[in-house]
């Protein structure tokens, strides 16, 4: 097996990061999916770093039958893009999808059969800067992919190596998958939400005992739910690199969006500890106040209320 085609479903903060890693790929054909005015956008060229990098830009049909679609939307993006996926996905394409959370494989296997699904999980740094996109390349794990089960070391699993071995891409694969997602989904609810809530760069950790143990209770209840779904947090810590050391002044993509007056992905954040919380049992009392108080955000920048 041998990638010879990529298709992008997203080209934000997440899909920047690949495009940039694939585009001087010399062996393969790299494109965004995109329709209408956002095509016409696309086709201008992607800003990544404050360089432009020009993928081809395909409809779904154009796609149909890719060897790699790389999923990177935002959650609340994905019900309206699954027709697209549906096109897209040929008898033998494989489905990465790098978007946050523990569930968008779920989702999207729901449409096209698990047998497509290879799990994988990024860890960047990434945010928007005037018509573009900025990360630090140095800071950046990179993309953690795997089977959820024998065999790991799958054909697919070694050609998606062989990809991003001849590219920019970081990249690791795992034989603990389902452990390395949830690891980032701790890191987004336990760092990600309380400097939202704040409003500060990620120093308010280091400075502040009362962030930090807001930010001790949301992982207390996270692990308390890991632990009920079976799921060994410590197999994840053990093998993840560490990336560079991030700035005091950094801001992780929900304050990134409260900034800009965007809706959040709370919604996959706390609202999916919520409901898998009621599912088992466990209570989760700093994720439902979490929860609560950025959707009040959200709808203050709306403009609910103004006063």
């Amino acid at each position: 097996m041998k990638i010879k085609q990529v298709a992008v479903l997203g080209a934000g903060a997440v899909g920047s990061y690949v495009i940039w890693g694939l585009s001087n790929h010399a062996d393969i054909k790299l494109g965004v999916i995109a329709e209408g005015e956002r095509a016409e956008r696309l086709k201008k060229g992607c800003i990544i770093n404050d360089v432009t990098y020009h993928p081809e830009v395909w409809t779904p049909e154009q796609a149909k039958g890719t060897d790699l679609l790389i999923v990177a939307l935002k959650y609340g993006a994905l019900p309206g893009a699954m027709e697209s996926i549906r096109t897209i996905t040929g008898e033998n394409t494989i489905v990465m999808s790098l978007m946050n959370g523990v569930d968008s494989e779920e989702l999207i296997s729901e449409q096209i059969g698990p047998s497509h699904l290879l799990y994988s999980v990024i860890k960047i740094a990434s945010h928007k800067e005037g018509d573009g996109f900025c990360f630090d390349p140095d800071a950046t794990i990179g993309i953690i992919f795997g089977e959820l089960s024998a065999p790991y070391r799958s054909e697919r699993v070694q050609a998606v190596e062989a990809l991003f071995e001849s590219s920019k891409i970081r990249y690791r694969s795992t034989e603990h998958i389902r452990e390395e997602m949830w690891s980032k989904f701790r890191l987004n609810v336990c760092n990600n939400l309380p400097q939202a809530v704040l409003g500060a760069g990620l120093g308010c950790y280091r400075d502040s005992v009362h962030i930090q143990e807001i930010s001790n209770g949301l992982k207390r209840e996270l692990e308390a739910v890991a632990k009920a779904k079976g799921i060994d947090l410590s197999k994840a810590d053990s093998g993840t690199s560490k990336g560079g050391a991030f700035l005091p002044t950094t801001r992780y993509s929900t304050l990134q969006d409260l900034d800009a007056g965007r809706h959040t992905e709370i919604d996959t954040f706390s609202g999916a500890l919520i409901r898998m919380g009621k599912e088992l049992g466990i209570p989760v009392p700093y994720n439902e106040y979490t929860y609560h108080i950025i959707k009040a955000m959200e709808e203050k920048n709306d403009g609910k209320f103004d006063y």
